[in-house]
């Protein structure tokens, strides 16, 4: 027998096993979640006799749409499925049985980010649209001139909250609570990165980094009217050979960065009223995606 539902905090080893098993992530990375976020509820398991097969994480966040309305949305996270149960549909049974709980917390929109290219497919074959896109780029050392500008300062996840709303105000796109923050910023912290906010002459700025490798720091949003001064302290804040950049749209830059607007996150509404009011060709922005 099949049961989809909240979890347990007896469910946790498994869902450790599961996580570790599905993302290779280390005790540390795992441990950051069930530290800074987790709660029973946030996590919605798939039970086959007696033993949890699939689980998906679930961050209570906000969809906010200038000019239409504000709707509760849950951002889907850590999709996973055992290994050796793949192939038998559970995941497919798990979203469905997620849907419904949020129905009946009176959740209207559900949201995720597949983990890689493929699992768009797998998504809209369980009833999510493209809807998030990000311009990603890329700047290397050596087109940053010197010296830094010396204008952002760490964050807390307060701040960089505010300061990201208020840049962010004018278009569609996810809003994060602050344990959610709290969570990414324990996710940077690991990589030696950080959440940064600063002012420059057209405005504040801010920022989230994360390292990927000796070599390589991923700027997961950068946020801001003039991001030039911004990129300049870079080589300070995140020191490396190459970073990698996700923003929303096109901003004005000195250092040659290679813009590219891509699918990054996928939206499903459960609520048919708000469905009939959403314009599909509208792009919206995710963010962080907690990668």
């Amino acid at each position: 027998m099949i049961t989809v539902r909240p979890s347990i905090p007896e469910d946790i080893p498994a869902q450790r096993e599961l996580w570790k098993l599905a993302f290779g992530d280390s005790d540390q990375y795992i441990d950051n979640f069930y530290n800074t976020y987790y709660r029973p509820e946030r996590v919605v398991v798939l039970e086959e006799e007696g033993g949890v097969r699939s689980m998906t994480a679930w961050f209570d966040t906000s969809f906010v749409v200038p000019g239409q309305g504000e709707y509760r949305a849950a951002y889907l996270y850590a999709v996973a499925t055992h290994p050796r149960c793949r192939g038998r549909g559970l995941a497919g049974k798990l979203l469905a049985g997620a849907d419904e709980y949020f129905r009946s917390l009176g959740i209207p929109a559900v949201t995720t980010v597949p983990a890689e290219a493929s699992l768009h497919n797998f998504f809209g074959a369980n009833g999510f649209r493209e809807c998030f896109r990000i311009l990603g780029g890329s700047l290397r050392r050596e087109e940053i001139p010197l010296p830094p500008s010396n204008l952002l300062h760490s964050a807390s996840a307060e701040e960089y909250g505010q300061v990201r709303e208020a840049l962010l105000r004018d278009i569609p796109h996810i809003a994060y609570p602050k344990d959610a923050l709290a969570y990414q910023a324990g996710c940077c912290a690991l990589g030696d990165g950080g959440l940064f906010v600063g002012e420059t002459g057209a405005g504040p700025v801010c920022l989230c980094t994360e390292r990927a490798d000796d070599e390589l720091v991923i700027v997961k949003e950068c946020l801001g009217s003039d991001m030039r001064p911004i990129y300049l302290d870079l080589p300070r804040i995140a020191p490396a050979r190459r970073w990698e950049l996700r923003q929303p749209r096109s901003q004005e830059t000195s250092v040659g960065v290679n813009e590219n607007l891509g699918k990054f996150g996928m939206l499903k509404w459960l609520d048919p009223e708000a469905e009939s009011a959403w314009d599909w060709d509208t792009v919206g922005y995710l963010g962080l995606a907690f990668d």
